[in-house]
């Protein structure tokens, strides 16, 4: 009813003009790199740089409600989910299917409940459902496991360093009750529509890493027992338990950064170098900010 502009410059008569969606691709995925590094944090790719008309494209979404930008922003995060998968070894080439039966699960970084409840929508989980969508029309199966949740009441982060931010989210995430039975479902990939020091995405991986720990070592004590494996991983509240370890290709063929800085244990990988399910592989986002020194240093 109401007449559409750019989501990026304002442009009338369209949701996205052409110049403003080649601007969220034009670059090509990108590792980043945040300096510093948090512990636990996984490889990451970002489709574009959280500046001009890609500031403009996510704030619309995210802040004013232009769901159908869902579309284009999970267009340039499928491209950066690729561009993790091939570096971890796990699809040969940018459309190739993962070496799993099940595929690749989407984990986004969830909101704050009173942040989903105000913007009416969760932006990440939104994006994610549109990349997931993406991949498969590409051939890569995936599918999106909002598994999830903040355990406790986090600060802004805005106004907060690296150092800040990390201390602000640690312990802050957790997986949801039944959870862990979707991530048996395939390997994960971290996914949010911005990073700026890596803390969110590295405590997202610290919480499914815990989880997943926790669950393998309960199944392998109790013969097996699933139901168990879930009572016992609720129970303990894996949403507060330190696990940084290393995955896939960063643990086999690189330094995951842990050992310099003295705040984790570089793991090998299971058997083979295979990813299984529930193992981090990697993580994408639709931009990374430029507002952190060096964060996309090469």
């Amino acid at each position: 009813m109401l007449p559409a502009e750019c989501g990026g410059c304002g442009s009338p008569r369209t949701v996205l003009c052409p110049r403003c969606r080649t601007a969220l691709g034009a670059a090509g995925p990108f590792r980043v790199r945040p300096v510093p590094r948090p512990p636990g944090l996984p490889a990451v790719h970002a489709a574009a740089r959280y500046a001009d008309e890609v500031r403009a494209v996510l704030l619309a979404h995210k802040e004013r409600g232009a769901l159908a930008l869902a579309r284009p922003l999970g267009s340039a995060l499928a491209g950066a989910v690729r561009a993790g998968l091939g570096e971890a070894g796990v699809g040969e080439g940018e459309g190739e299917a993962p070496r799993s039966p099940a595929g690749v699960l989407l984990v986004p970084v969830p909101s704050a409940r009173a942040a989903v409840r105000a913007r009416g929508h969760d932006p990440a989980r939104r994006i994610a459902l549109a990349a997931a969508g993406e991949l498969r029309r590409a051939g890569v199966p995936a599918r999106v496991a909002a598994v999830l949740r903040q355990r406790r009441a986090v600060a802004d982060q805005s106004g907060l360093d690296a150092r800040a931010r990390l201390d602000n989210l640690v312990g802050a995430l957790t997986v949801v009750p039944g959870g862990v039975r979707v991530l048996r479902g395939g390997p994960v990939v971290l996914v949010d529509d911005v990073v700026t020091t890596g803390a969110s995405l590295a405590e997202a991986a610290r919480a499914v890493r815990a989880a997943t720990a926790a669950e393998r070592a309960v199944r392998g004590e109790s013969g097996g027992s699933g139901d168990r494996a879930e009572e016992v991983v609720g129970a303990a509240g894996v949403g507060a338990t330190a696990v940084y370890a290393g995955f896939c290709r960063e643990g086999r063929k690189e330094s995951s950064g842990a050992e310099e800085e003295g705040v984790g244990e570089v793991r090998e990988p299971p058997s083979g170098g295979a990813c299984g399910a529930g193992d981090v592989l990697c993580a994408a986002v639709v931009a990374a900010s430029p507002d952190s020194p060096e964060i996309n240093r090469n």
